[in-house]
């Protein structure tokens, strides 16, 4: 059977899908984060080093980027709704087994099915992107761009103080409820749309590598998200167990406070999305990937002080949300019709990415302390600055 692909612009996006659309993706995506706070709540109770714990992160990291690659294609070859739906049954099972399990092995498994299934965000964008006029495009992914990294920065914020006042299983148990009025919503006002790819899904997968291998910028975004959000993980990873050592003493909830300063970040996507049509997206890359070295340069110098992790955390997300906004822009422009393919390479990277970078990040912390985290976050985010500054004037990858 040949590959035939059809685009399906004739729907335009209503505000009420739009908010809907951006208020889900925070709720799902913030699946992948409540963790994070609590790893070292969860390392004291199952009497597990912190670097084994952190093993809970990494293996959510890796089970979205599973998903990602398995799931969030099928998005152009069946009705979305569907989709959408059938997976929200599975985040819930998987939430609950979190919640209940008695032993680490049983949590980073849960933890990998938590990221499989929690890659519902990742259909919303390109919904946003295919559904929006083309001034209005950049505009609207920003938006739900924002609202999935708010969900994501204040799911710490939600589970950092839940978990040291009422224990971390009860954030589990919420989410799972969280979720299941979502899903309710979501069956009663998202829109049906038809596929735009039809064909085998040997043949589906097939296109992805094919646009992977014709396309030069997808693999160069792909690249700079990867290395980007791998500097941000080996951060939000391994704050909970700097912050419980001098001269902070502090637990899972001040942790968890310090991902309200990320929202300055996240807001940052929005506004991106809003220009990006009016600037050179290789401008915005370049400043946005500064910002991020400026970030680790605060962690090393004056990472003793809440100051200068206030500082860092701000350029970090910052710098994160505009180039992943920019990144994301520059991919959905080339084939809307397949826009959730090329979305899933781009994904896919970007987990692989900080996948990576929690497994580094905490084998950093086990060995050399903070000095390590910095000297790894660092890494990351000077290799995305040179390759881009290498690359983006080549004539095959300029936008």
């Amino acid at each position: 059977m040949q590959l035939q692909e059809t685009s399906d612009n004739k729907q335009y996006l209503k505000k009420s899908t739009l908010w809907l659309m951006a208020i889900g993706a925070g709720l799902v995506v913030a699946n992948n984060y409540y963790n994070q706070p609590l790893l070292g709540m969860i390392a004291k109770e199952l009497g597990e080093s912190e670097a084994a714990t952190s093993r809970i992160a990494m293996f959510t990291q890796i089970g979205y980027a599973a998903g990602l690659l398995l799931i969030i294609p099928l998005g152009d070859m069946f009705k979305r709704k569907r989709i959408i739906l059938i997976d929200f049954i599975f985040i819930i099972i998987s939430l609950l087994i979190f919640a209940y399990s008695k032993s680490l092995t049983v949590m980073i498994t849960a933890s990998f099915f938590i990221g499989l299934t929690s890659v519902v965000p990742q259909i919303f964008v390109p919904i946003a992107a295919q559904l929006s006029s083309p001034e209005e495009k950049g505009k609207n992914v920003g938006i739900v761009m924002s609202g999935l990294l708010i969900g994501i920065l204040a799911s710490r914020v939600f589970s950092g103080v839940l978990g040291e006042y009422i224990g971390w299983r009860e954030v589990f148990y919420i989410a799972a409820g969280i979720m299941v009025v979502l899903g309710i919503l979501i069956a009663w006002l998202l829109p049906e749309m038809q596929p735009t790819f039809k064909g085998t899904y040997s043949q589906l997968m097939g296109s992805i590598a094919r646009y992977t291998k014709e396309l030069p910028n997808l693999r160069l975004t792909s690249l700079r998200g990867a290395l980007s959000f791998g500097a941000f993980s080996v951060f939000w990873t391994t704050l909970t167990f700097r912050l419980e050592q001098a001269p902070f003493y502090q637990g899972s909830d001040v942790a968890g406070l310090l991902g309200l300063i990320g929202i300055i970040g996240a807001l940052a996507a929005s506004v991106t999305g809003a220009i990006s049509g009016k600037i050179n997206k290789n401008i915005i890359i370049t400043i946005s990937s500064i910002l991020m070295v400026l970030s680790w340069v605060a962690f090393g110098l004056l990472g003793n002080s809440y100051t200068g992790l206030i500082i860092g955390i701000i350029f970090l997300d910052m710098g994160l949300q505009s180039m992943h906004v920019t990144n994301q822009t520059i991919v959905f422009a080339t084939h809307p019709e397949a826009s959730n393919r090329l979305n899933t390479v781009y994904m896919v990277s970007y987990f692989v990415g900080g996948s990576i970078g929690t497994l580094l990040g905490g084998i950093a912390w086990q060995h050399y302390g903070w000095n390590g985290v910095v000297a790894v976050g660092s890494t990351f985010v000077v290799l995305c600055l040179i390759i881009h500054l290498l690359l983006h004037n080549k004539k095959r990858y300029r936008v």
